[in-house]
């Protein structure tokens, strides 16, 4: 680890220029679930011509869930990911700068590993982020 060489105010600029991506990431994730829903929702319903008379998601609302479903494991991730990525480098660098090179390693380890997703009935097919 005495090999490192940091510049901790290139870290911060580069921490705070990915914080303000991933922010971004954020919001239009979140847009497109909304915009989703509402997608979903306008495209209509299938009525039972037989009784007892029930509806259900028509056939563009439900390939649009089934299309969330599929994908919301693997957004789950990249965004568990770029979060623990850019916190341990913010974490690593302060250790760094404190002179604590080893807890500047294990924060480094800690933010390297793979975030586990565990979304109840979403990509249970093996689909996606599998493993993550």
């Amino acid at each position: 680890m005495t090999g490192w060489d940091i510049h901790p105010a290139g870290v911060y600029k580069v921490l705070s220029e990915c914080g303000t991506a991933a922010k971004n990431m954020s919001d239009a994730g979140s847009a497109m679930q909304s915009n989703l829903e509402e997608a979903a929702s306008a495209a209509g319903t299938l009525t039972s011509q037989y009784g007892p008379y029930t509806s259900t998601a028509g056939l563009v609302g439900s390939a649009l869930g089934l299309f969330m479903q599929h994908w919301s494991r693997d957004l789950v991730y990249i965004a568990k990911r770029t979060s623990n990525a850019l916190h341990g480098a913010d974490q690593a660098t302060r250790h760094y700068i404190a002179g604590d090179l080893e807890h500047a390693a294990n924060a480094q380890r800690e933010a390297a590993k793979e975030p586990t997703v565990d979304l109840p009935g979403v990509g249970k097919t093996g689909h996606g982020a599998k493993g993550r």
